[in-house]
């Protein structure tokens, strides 16, 4: 499966009073895994707001296996697993030492920046995810 990978260190302000990774603080990292992906195919998500279209989270889902901790060096592994004319699924995990730690899916719509309405993904956002679109095997 094609899938976009980056590394995170987990810093001790994303650890609640047990050491353990607050459970919102995955989402972010999806967030972040999702924008690296993007510019490692040349497109910047600044770029994006700047042609007039932002992703909106319509959706979230998260399933706890293993917990993180402060200092932890994370993959987290992202990768395309809906295509919509209008909006898109990343499916992300996150690993530690072969571990499975967490997976999870967010929802994204295109939302057009004049108007605030769903509209269709640009072909540019197209083009750039091609690369991390899974396939059906």
């Amino acid at each position: 499966m094609p899938y976009f990978s980056n590394q995170i260190r987990v810093a001790y302000a994303d650890t609640d009073q047990m050491g353990i990774v607050y459970h919102s603080n995955y989402l972010r990292y999806f967030e972040i895994s999702r924008t690296e992906m993007l510019r490692s195919q040349g497109l910047v998500y600044r770029d994006l707001e700047t042609e007039g279209v932002f992703l909106q989270v319509v959706h979230c889902e998260l399933d706890f296996h293993h917990p993180a901790h402060y200092d932890d060096l994370l993959e987290v592994r992202s990768v395309i697993s809906q295509l919509g004319k209008a909006s898109l699924v990343i499916s992300s995990e996150v690993w530690r030492d072969g571990n499975l730690l967490v997976a999870g899916k967010v929802k994204l719509a295109a939302i057009a920046r004049s108007t605030g309405r769903i509209s269709p993904l640009t072909a540019r956002l197209t083009a750039a995810i091609q690369q991390y679109l899974e396939t059906p095997e």
